[in-house]
């Protein structure tokens, strides 16, 4: 019964993350087809799960009727299967870790990734990760080059390259985000003097100007544990007063600015026009394979 119900909870977990849309705010989702049919899956292994505990009872009742006397264990002679009579502490160790998540969805409400964690992580440059690409964590730069091979890659930053760097205003959008950004840091250059306008929320920093804040979005690359902020430092015309978290939309000319914290000069907008926004009901991007 205990299979049973850890299936059913499963079950009712990817049922409902898709039925709520809140599924996109665990993966890329490219991917969510795997975890729509998921749903399937578990639900079929549930049943059957049911199926062997109503045959194991149903066996339980005819050994009764039959009067059998025989003891517990594995092979006592009389043609019975006891092993699901004892069990070992690692089985009653295991049934609540498993099902430890399926009461955290029920009983937790879904946090959305914000300031807070931009504060717990740091934001800095790849640059001084350890090398390792499944222990990075991106931030400022989005970087799928890990995810390519060296020639694949450059045809997809070539490819992005012509497609915003012949525009006069480049306009980022949650479809295009996470490629425009990453195209606008690896080829600095070609964007000096054009507009760019993007959306995200705000965050301050005591490193920073009076007049600069920063502006990100969470990007998510394959799922929320590989997820990354992205987006650029931007500075105002006058001082503002406009608080962590609250999301505005920026338009103006792009320059760089040497950054002394990341020894290194970085994109900066110089904004023309901004405005507060409302937070669009799916806060986050995702990488476009494409």
């Amino acid at each position: 019964m205990l299979r049973f119900l850890v299936l059913l909870g499963f079950s009712f977990v990817f049922l409902q993350l898709h039925a709520t849309g809140n599924i996109s705010k665990y993966i890329n989702m490219k991917y969510s087809y795997i975890s729509f049919l998921t749903i399937f899956l578990l639900f079929f292994l549930t049943i059957m799960q049911l199926y062997f505990y109503w045959k194991e009872g149903s066996e339980k009742e005819k050994e009764k009727e039959q009067g059998s006397s025989c003891s517990p264990v594995d092979d006592c002679g009389c043609g019975h299967d006891h092993s699901h009579e004892r069990k070992g502490w690692k089985y009653w160790i295991a049934f609540p870790i498993l099902i430890f998540p399926v009461l955290t969805y029920l009983f937790l409400p879904i946090a959305t990734l914000d300031s807070n964690i931009v504060k717990a992580k740091g934001y800095h440059f790849d640059v001084y990760n350890d090398g390792d690409p499944y222990s990075q964590h991106q931030f400022l730069e989005p970087d799928t080059s890990t995810y390519y091979g060296s020639e694949g890659y450059y045809e997809r930053m070539n490819k992005y390259l012509k497609k915003y760097a012949s525009k006069d205003t480049v306009k980022l959008t949650d479809a295009n985000y996470l490629e425009a950004m990453e195209t606008i840091y690896k080829n600095p250059g070609d964007f000096m003097g054009k507009t760019i306008q993007f959306h995200g929320f705000a965050f301050n920093d005591k490193e920073l100007k009076k007049n600069q804040l920063f502006v990100f979005r969470f990007g998510i690359i394959h799922c929320v544990a590989d997820s990354g902020v992205f987006g650029m430092l931007v500075e105002f015309p006058d001082d503002m007063d406009i608080k962590d978290d609250e999301w505005i939309q920026v338009k103006g000319t792009m320059t760089n600015e040497y950054f002394q914290p990341y020894k290194k000069t970085i994109p900066v907008l110089k904004v023309t026009h901004w405005e507060k926004i409302s937070k669009p009901d799916d806060p986050y991007v995702y990488n476009n394979y494409k």
